[in-house]
C-alpha cells in the first residue's frame, strides 16, 4: 500500500510529535504551577488541574481513535489476527526439527 501525496495537498501531521510536544507543554505549565503553589500562590491551581484532565481525555481519545484505524488498515491489507509472517526463522525452525528427527534415527 502505497500514498502518494500531490503538491497541492498538505503534508500528514506527525501526531507523534505533535502528542510529545502537547505533553512536554503540558508538563512545563504543570511545573509552573506547581511552582507557584509552593510559593504559595493557589490562583491557578483549579484551572490547570481542569486543564490536564482535558488534556489526558483528549489522548484517551486520540488513542482510541488510532486503534480504530490501525484495525481498519489491517482489514484493508488483510493482516487480521495475524502479524507478518519471518520466512527465515520458519525456514530455520523447520532445518532444526528435521536435524533433530534426523539425529533420532529410525523408528
Amino acid at each position: 500500500m502505497s500514498i502518494n501525496f500531490s503538491a497541492a495537498e498538505d503534508e500528514p501531521v506527525d501526531l507523534g510529535a505533535m502528542t510529545e510536544t502537547m505533553f512536554r507543554e503540558a508538563a512545563e505549565e504543570l511545573a509552573r504551577v506547581i511552582n507557584q503553589i509552593k510559593a504559595g500562590k493557589f490562583d491557578e491551581a483549579r484551572s490547570t488541574q481542569s486543564a490536564v484532565k482535558g488534556l489526558k481525555q483528549a489522548y484517551l481519545q486520540l488513542m482510541e481513535e488510532r486503534g480504530r484505524f490501525d484495525k481498519l488498515r489491517k482489514q484493508i491489507t488483510g493482516t487480521v489476527g495475524a502479524t507478518s509472517l519471518d520466512f527465515h526463522a520458519a525456514r530455520d525452525e523447520v532445518g532444526r526439527r528435521l536435524a533433530r528427527l534426523r539425529d533420532a534415527g529410525p523408528g
